[in-house]
């Protein structure tokens, strides 16, 4: 599941309005809106307030949030299933990347 859905439907379950999630994170309705449509990526800082106010675990909100990120820069290549388990294949490897690590 996408992280845009997540949230939405984790917000819709809790009976939330989006200008509620929208307040606690300081982004008016509009922009919140775009979070859940996943036109807009949501703020780092604004994870733990929203696993509050929807009741979930920040850490796994967190994880789908990077996971989503990680989707979005390989999900237009044509090998994105290769780049991601070469990716694994590091990860496993306790491997770093040279890039700013």
């Amino acid at each position: 599941m996408k992280f845009c859905d997540y949230i939405r439907q984790h917000r819709e379950s809790l009976g939330l309005a989006q200008k509620e999630l929208a307040e606690v994170l300081s982004v008016d309705v509009p922009m919140y809106s775009r979070y859940e449509r996943g036109q807009r990526p949501l703020k780092e800082e604004h994870i733990p307030i929203l696993a509050s106010k929807l009741k979930v675990d920040c850490g796994e909100l967190r994880k789908m949030w990077i996971a989503d990120k990680v989707l979005s820069v390989v999900n237009e290549e044509e090998d994105a299933s290769d780049i991601l388990n070469i990716v694994a294949e590091n990860i496993n490897d306790g491997k770093k990347s040279d890039y700013g690590n």
